[in-house]
């Protein structure tokens, strides 16, 4: 959730600080803080227990509404790779630091600029004969290489190749790429930013499709955020800026889909 979201739902359970500092184990200044917007960039376990207070009932429990879904029940933060094995393939999730979070089913403009990016880093290691490993979503990464989170990126860059197990990469790739939807957005932009760098993620690019723009954190050099058009060229860092994706290409060829009147 945005601090935005959490505001508004703040004010639907008609809560005090008082009362959100009590639930969550926040303290009250920290609160008060957020809330009154003298805090812009809250701590990451900060932004967790708030969500665990004002989230959406259906993000704070596995619906269990089907007979093959056989996870148990469970409070937010304490699911483990156990629980998410069980989980049917069909439904797609990500685990994070046990809090279990439903992926809605991707747009065709987030497939078709995923697809493209994939094109352009395979192309680019299949001419220079590169040992490293572009790889596309659906793939799982136990970014922490412990229990308690499984993500999908939408495309990534190994470079370590023993990282690359039939089950899942295991530990951080070098460089991810996510690209935004609105059920995405918080997760992508806040929470899955502070775990990116923090498992070491060298590189993290956050493309949104609706605004036309690229967020690039290179974490390996101190250089972020850099905000991109696109109508940019964008040097892929990881590799020395020896690669460069033109999103002005990434754009003529999804163009289509922003000329149609809205759906």
């Amino acid at each position: 959730m945005t601090i935005k979201e959490m505001k508004e739902k703040k004010a639907e359970l008609g809560y005090t600080n008082a009362k959100i500092a009590e639930l969550s184990g926040v303290p009250l200044g920290t609160v008060q803080k957020i809330f009154s917007g003298a805090t812009s960039f809250p701590r990451y376990e900060t932004l967790r227990a708030l969500e665990d207070v004002l989230g959406e009932p259906s993000a704070s429990y596995i619906r269990d509404s089907h007979p093959i879904y056989t996870v148990n029940i469970k409070k937010q933060g304490t699911y483990t790779l156990d629980d998410y094995y069980k989980i049917p393939d069909e439904r797609r999730v990500e685990l994070i630091d046990g809090v279990i979070y439903d992926m809605a089913a991707p747009t065709s403009a987030h497939q078709l600029i995923a697809g493209v990016i994939f094109a352009k880093l395979f192309n680019y290691v299949t001419q220079k004969k590169g040992k490293c490993l572009p790889m596309i979503s659906p793939l799982d990464v136990q970014l922490d290489c412990d229990n308690r989170t499984m993500i999908q990126p939408d495309v990534i860059i190994v470079c370590d190749r023993d990282k690359v197990i039939n089950r899942c990469v295991y530990g951080a790739p070098d460089f991810v790429v996510e690209i935004l939807s609105p059920s995405s957005r918080s997760r992508d932009g806040v929470i899955k930013l502070h775990k990116y760098m923090n498992a070491g993620v060298r590189e993290y690019w956050l493309i949104d499709p609706d605004k036309l723009k690229v967020i690039v954190y290179n974490f390996e050099h101190g250089d972020y955020p850099v905000i991109y058009g696109f109508d940019s060229k964008i040097p892929v860092s990881v590799w020395d800026n020896d690669c460069v994706i033109d999103f002005q290409d990434v754009y003529e060829y999804i163009r289509f889909l922003y000329e149609r009147p809205a759906e």
